[in-house]
């Protein structure tokens, strides 16, 4: 009996997992850099404190949560 090759021609599944996972830390990244803007326009209404609190963006949000 020979080997015809891969039985599976596709992306190994740790592949495609690796590349979900990246997608939802992006997803996650922004939709925290969203939040934390729009928490600081709120409380600060300065462009420059949204700038910086989106640059830190869940670490800001965590730390308005238990704040507030």
């Amino acid at each position: 009996m020979t080997h015809s090759g891969p039985v599976y021609d596709g992306e190994p599944p740790r592949t495609r997992a690796r590349a979900r996972s990246v997608q939802v830390v992006k997803a996650g990244a922004s939709f925290g850099s969203a939040l934390a803007i729009a928490i600081s326009w709120s409380v600060h209404h300065s462009i420059l404190w949204a700038i910086v609190q989106g640059f830190f963006s869940w670490f800001y949000v965590l730390y308005y949560a238990v704040t507030r």
